[in-house]
């Protein structure tokens, strides 16, 4: 379900990006809106000089993650592209092959991510040089981005350098301001950057709904301001933070009155397999930082041999008790992606593979609380065309065509996928459904999911004894 976006990412004062959509990348379009000539630089990318009103069409491979666009001032440089610059400059290339020298304003973005979504942000925790905007402009997308506030001429003193704002970790070098630790919070200095640009990230730990989403097939715009007069100036140094990534732990529960057989398998490698659970038992999995398109469901009546080896009514992975594979449709799932952008985790229900077991899915540690359930009786009101042994079945799997399948191409809700969002309207519904039913938490937190928990509709269900354990 990935697919590229074109995303026109706007400097706000230099450069302007808009987007047009290929097969296999997307484009960003970058204007320079300035009065005076800029160098923008991307990481991936490289470089480009641009005089008023040119624009620079780059494209970016599918996955990019981790990425970069900013614009550098001041710059010379001979016929091979070697000099320097007075902001942005990255290491002397006009052909940036690693990120600017602070203080720079910066559009962040990574594509085709977590249920194919785009995530992007505006950030000033290098700084501030130029103001910038970043907007969609199609596909029902309309969480664009501004940091247009005059902050080089309301620059606190410790962090004025000539026409610019610096951060507060290249002057200062402290735990507190550049979160080596890994844990930090708001200072007042990224109080007065937040103050100005509220929906940018002001330091390294920052709320993280300052990452903004789109749906897969979005356009993007450039958008026309005032341009504020930029000083040059030379920086000294540059501080890096540094963040560890550690494995997560899944605890496993299963409050259903009948056996289950936990399953869990990730795309990338992050570890699985399954488990036989009683009611009451619980499973603890760690799951490696990093792992992307992951799941957690529940298998229902299951037989298996010595071997592991047999087959269960909903949910099945091949007959295999330790799955490798995603499983049989219908069944709920617990979807999620690890230590993402901005060191985010992503999770979500989802009933786009239809439902067989009410669940829940939930942080335990951390300050993160937000979680997610789906409790509603759906096996009972299925409508009569999804209605499936064990569970209620999902409209792709019986019709087989692109209105529920969305194969390709732009789909919308149908009057299937509105019976499940009208009972768990925080779950993913279909396969392009609203983003905002994805949940995020910081890196390292820990999770339950629980199958049947407090407040489901009592299920009676006969399960197979099996002899696997």
């Amino acid at each position: 379900m990935m697919s590229f976006r074109n995303i026109s990412m706007y400097y706000f004062v230099c450069v302007a990006v808009h987007g047009i959509t290929l097969a296999n990348a997307a484009t960003f379009s970058i204007q320079n809106n300035c009065p005076y000539t800029v160098w923008a630089a991307a990481a991936p990318g490289g470089g480009r000089q641009l005089d008023h009103g040119q624009v620079w069409d780059l494209n970016v491979s599918s996955g990019v993650g981790g990425a970069r666009i900013w614009a550098r001032t001041g710059c010379e440089f001979n016929e091979n592209g070697q000099g320097k610059c007075q902001t942005g400059d990255c290491v002397g290339l006009l052909q940036c092959q690693g990120y600017g020298l602070p203080p720079n304003t910066l559009a962040e973005y990574t594509l085709n991510q977590f249920d194919g979504m785009d995530f992007f942000d505006i950030s000033l925790v290098d700084g501030f040089n130029i103001p910038m905007e970043f907007s969609p402009t199609s596909g029902g997308c309309n969480s664009g981005i501004k940091c247009t506030s005059q902050i080089v001429g309301q620059c606190p003193s410790e962090l004025q350098t000539p026409g610019r704002c610096n951060n507060p970790c290249t002057v200062f070098k402290t735990d507190e301001y550049c979160c080596n630790s890994g844990k930090c919070g708001p200072t007042n200095f990224s109080s007065f950057f937040k103050e100005r640009c509220p929906d940018a990230y002001s330091y390294p730990k920052d709320d993280e709904t300052s990452t903004f989403t789109c749906p897969t097939a979005t356009n993007y715009k450039l958008a026309k301001m005032k341009l504020e007069s930029l000083s040059p100036f030379f920086f000294p140094f540059v501080a890096l933070c540094f963040t560890v990534a550690t494995a997560a732990t899944f605890t496993i529960r299963n409050n259903c009155s009948y056996t289950v057989w936990a399953a869990a398998v990730a795309a990338s490698g992050g570890g699985g397999g399954g488990k036989r659970l009683e009611s009451g038992a619980t499973w603890n999995l760690n799951v490696k930082p990093g792992t992307r398109g992951a799941r957690i469901w529940a298998r229902t009546n299951c037989q298996f041999d010595e071997a592991g080896r047999g087959r269960c009514k909903t949910g099945d992975c091949g007959g295999r008790l330790k799955c490798k594979a995603y499983g049989k449709p219908p069944n709920t799932l617990a979807e999620f992606a690890l230590n993402q952008y901005k060191n985010l985790d992503f999770f979500h229900i989802s009933l786009v593979d239809g439902f067989n077991a009410p669940m829940e899915f939930s942080p335990t540690s951390g300050l993160c609380k937000k979680g997610i359930q789906c409790t509603a009786d759906i096996v009972r009101q299925c409508p009569k065309e999804l209605k499936a042994p064990g569970g209620c079945n999902n409209p792709c799997t019986v019709f087989k065509t692109q209105q529920y399948c969305c194969y390709y191409g732009k789909c919308g809700p149908t009057d299937f996928s509105e019976f499940f969002k009208a009972r768990c309207p925080n779950a993913y519904t279909y396969p392009r459904d609203d983003p905002s039913s994805t949940v995020t938490c910081p890196g390292g937190t820990n999770y339950k999911v629980v199958f049947c928990p407090i407040g489901s509709p009592h299920l009676e269900m006969v399960a197979s004894m099996s002899q696997e354990e």
